[in-house]
């Protein structure tokens, strides 16, 4: 019988896009069950990696009575399943697991940070995320940092005095390098989709992929696009694609903003995609203003279409992109800075040039999928082994 592992997310959009050919990966030398809150997302990785999913529903906003149901469930699901490890990501989903797999005698518990909200946040609320942060670490066996960045603020927070260990290059899931290449799109393709979009052939695309919300530096990057517009280019018209979808709820974006993106002619917004590889191919640069992350892999995968790009000096991104070889960093929730690189792009084409002919080949050599799925494999099987035979 295989040892069975339990991977956890809060919601299910995670376990679908973020560990996308992982879970079934795994499951051959062990035995996966995937858990998350119950949606199209987690049937889709049910179906796509053939392994078995647990409905749970866990609140990524703080709701005591909620979280508290979330917990007495998770901690009847590891009594009744017994797995030999319990692997998180995502605060809540980590937080709630965490706790629940030690009471419910989980001998092996993995959390990995793929991002540190209370780095952003001040007062009272920085406060109650380091301490919920720290209870996570507490009740976990190991700690996996998504990147140098995230580590050092696990350290510099004394958020857990565990050992911190990062797993291949920092990112929890590699990308597909053959998947994601501009190779596999025929020009008469890209002329199609342009068409459909309203780009014409001196369009200069600038991309953004992910959800649609304050966090991610979208108010400032639509006030410093809208101010680029009012800015003629020698032969060039800036477009802004954004790929992914609004959130009203948790982190909705200002009013002005999405007045902006449905007035302004030149910003098109097409909403969660479930192949953003096209839109890649019909653009230049992606622009990335995130106010954190862990380890994005949309800049992966955009630097394996061979698009430059533009990101805030954040963890994970000021890992992936190296200053003058692939990209531009820039300071977080600096409009300027955003419309200043963006007018780089459209004014110093030759920079731009070289740019792009190193991207692809950085990302081909440290973020190649099958490496970190190799590795993880090989840790979960080290701890496994630690544990039968302590």
């Amino acid at each position: 019988m295989k040892p069975k592992i339990i991977r956890i997310t809060t919601v299910a959009l995670s376990l679908d896009y973020l560990l996308k050919g992982q879970l079934a990966f795994l499951n051959t030398g062990f035995e996966v069950v995937a858990v998350s809150g119950k949606d199209s997302h987690l049937k889709n990785v049910a179906l796509r990696e053939g392994v078995r999913v647990v409905n749970i529903s866990m609140q990524r906003a703080i709701s005591p009575i909620k979280d508290l149901i979330s917990l007495w469930k998770l901690y009847r699901l590891f009594r009744k399943e017994k797995p030999q490890i319990v692997h998180s990501i995502t605060p809540k989903a980590g937080l709630l697991s965490m706790i629940a797999a030690r009471f419910s005698g989980i001998p092996i518990r993995i959390h990995t940070f793929t991002g540190l909200i209370f780095p952003s946040k001040t007062g009272i609320m920085q406060k109650i995320l380091i301490g919920t942060d720290r209870l996570l670490c507490t009740c976990a066996t190991h700690v996996y940092p998504e990147g140098e960045g995230v580590k050092k603020d696990l350290i510099n927070y004394k958020i857990t005095n565990k050992p911190l260990k990062i797993l291949a290059n920092g990112n929890v899931n590699g990308i597909d390098t053959s998947f994601f290449s501009p190779s596999n799109f025929s020009e008469s393709e890209n002329v199609k989709l342009k068409k459909q979009l309203g780009v014409n052939k001196n369009d200069f695309v600038f991309i953004f992929v992910g959800r649609l919300v304050s966090d991610k530096g979208i108010n400032e990057l639509v006030t410093a696009f809208d101010k680029l517009c009012n800015t003629k280019f020698k032969n060039k018209t800036p477009k802004l694609l954004l790929v992914g979808p609004f959130e009203s709820d948790l982190d909705p974006l200002h009013s002005n903003s999405l007045t902006t993106i449905q007035q302004n002619p030149n910003i098109i917004s097409v909403g969660l995609q479930q192949d953003v590889r096209p839109y890649f191919t019909i653009s230049d640069v992606l622009i990335f203003p995130s106010y954190r992350e862990g380890f994005p892999n949309v800049v992966i995968q955009a630097g394996s279409m061979s698009l430059p790009s533009i990101v805030t000096n954040i963890n994970g991104c000021n890992e992936i992109i190296i200053a003058g070889e692939n990209g531009w960093i820039i300071p977080v929730k600096d409009e300027v800075a955003i419309l200043n690189a963006m007018q780089n792009c459209l004014m110093n084409t030759i920079e731009l040039n070289n740019l792009s002919k190193n991207t692809r080949n950085l990302i081909v050599s440290r973020y190649e999928q099958k490496v970190v799925w190799e590795a993880l494999l090989k840790e979960y099987q080290l701890l496994a082994y630690e544990f039968e035979n302590k």
